[in-house]
């Protein structure tokens, strides 16, 4: 019974950092090396998507920019495409359908290195400090980019400051913490997981051994830790526990959840019955309303203080351009001009996206012809206005490809009925393959040439 009471005591004052403490038998190089792998390639799709999404905000015009200075950021900016003109649909859905559907790797990921974090002393050599210092801020980098990340398609914007801005820098910071970190660990993945998978029955790292040497079973890889158990814990535990799930079934359980949140996003690309699956995301559910304008509604018209009284007979567009021109036009006045249709969708940051609705309305190459600008001398950019009055989106500027391109528009209808009040009635601005955010509902001015 003493002996007993000794073994409890001990073992209520073994801290995180003592060998034994961890004693999962499921923990060891392959398992981390194979959740290694899969982030390794989640991520890269996360971060080059990230970059493609700051570009398409076209971060050049002051207006868009959401970032104060991004300095050498901005090395790899470029004028975003108007072609294929569901190019941002694709890479925004991508990045936040691929970064939801990996929350279980990540989780699965920390857990399986955990006891690492707890290793003592802090840092055996210089190379062993470097990696330390890297984890830490892969860590710390991975966990403010995914909850961000996650809040922003909840519309949840609880941290202080411009997510854009945060998420932006963020990820800087976290890629620049991960190339560190693939650098000094990917050798050894490479080999552990060329080495193959353990016995997944083996309980402990002397039945591995035993197993093996017998020719029974597979031992699983030591690691540091195994090595040289006094410098702390190692991925293995010396004295695991009886196994309550096998490594297969640990697997299927982190499979099977990043599974299940597919299954209940994806759906948010889509209009139609598949949106009703998209269950974890604030636009699933029925399309709003009925006729040519159910589809979906990021902010409605009452949510950014737009009312049916200034939307109405007495509103004007002004159109600036050339040498001071300043031209005004009621909606009836557009709908006499020449009418062109484009079938575009809308796709938003948040990650949810609209099939190809079908627009009509005056195209924005027309309206800068009427303000001074021959497209033989090449046509402008334009700075857009809203009667929007709160929300970080009022305004916006397009570059000039993307006013010459045919199927911009000023829209006026959709789907053969007039805009609704929610979709930007009297007129709203659609544009190929531009975040959601730059086709400006509520348009109330366009200014050819203002966003130089």
């Amino acid at each position: 019974m003493g002996d007993h009471r000794t073994f409890l005591r001990d073992r209520s004052m073994r801290l995180p950092s003592e060998p034994g403490f961890w004693r999962s038998p499921l923990r060891g190089p392959w398992l981390t090396a194979l959740l290694g792998a899969v982030l390794l390639a989640g991520i890269t799709v996360l971060f080059v998507t990230g970059l493609l999404s700051y570009a398409a905000y076209n971060p050049e015009l002051r207006a868009n920019d959401r970032t104060a200075d991004h300095g050498l950021f901005g090395f790899y900016l470029f004028a975003w495409p108007t072609d294929p003109y569901w190019l941002y649909r694709l890479t925004q859905g991508l990045h936040t359908t691929v970064g939801v559907v990996l929350v279980p790797v990540l989780l699965a990921k920390l857990w399986s290195v955990i006891p690492k974090l707890f290793t003592m002393p802090p840092a055996r050599s210089a190379a062993h400090a470097l990696e330390r210092i890297s984890l830490l801020l892969l860590v710390g980098g991975v966990l403010f980019e995914f909850v961000t990340g996650l809040l922003n398609i909840q519309l949840d914007y609880l941290f202080p400051g411009s997510f854009y801005r945060l998420h932006l820098y963020g990820a800087w910071v976290f890629i620049a913490a991960f190339l560190v970190h693939v650098a000094l660990r990917l050798p050894k993945a490479v080999r552990v997981l060329r080495d193959g998978p353990p016995d997944d029955l083996a309980s402990g790292r002397r039945k591995r051994r035993e197993r093996g040497a017998q020719g029974h079973g597979r031992a699983e890889p030591a690691d540091e830790g195994e090595r040289e158990p006094d410098l702390g814990t190692g991925l293995v535990a010396p004295r695991p526990a009886p196994p309550t799930l096998t490594r297969r079934g640990a697997l299927g359980a982190v499979g099977g959840g990043s599974v299940l949140l597919l299954g209940v996003t994806i759906g948010q690309n889509f209009d139609g019955p598949l949106r009703r699956t998209a269950l974890l995301a604030p636009h699933g559910g029925p399309d709003p309303g009925t006729g040519a304008n159910a589809f979906q509604i990021n902010k409605t018209a009452a949510a950014v203080g737009v009312t049916r009284e200034e939307a109405g007979d007495g509103w004007r567009l002004i159109v600036e351009g050339a040498h001071g021109r300043k031209l005004r036009f009621s909606r009836a006045d557009l709908l006499k001009m020449r009418q062109h249709s484009a079938a575009l969708p809308i796709a938003c940051v948040e990650g949810w996206s609209t099939s190809d609705q079908h627009w009509s309305g005056v195209r924005l190459r027309d309206l800068a012809e009427l303000a001074g600008f021959d497209p033989r001398d090449g046509l402008p950019g334009v700075f857009v206005a809203s009667l929007q009055r709160s929300g970080a989106f009022r305004h916006a500027s397009l570059r000039d490809n993307q006013v010459r391109d045919p199927r911009s528009l000023l829209a006026l209808r959709v789907g053969g009925e007039d805009l609704s009040l929610d979709h930007g009635y009297p007129a709203r601005v659609i544009v190929p393959a531009a975040p959601g955010v730059h086709n400006t509902k509520w348009v109330t001015r366009l200014e050819f040439g203002g966003d130089r």
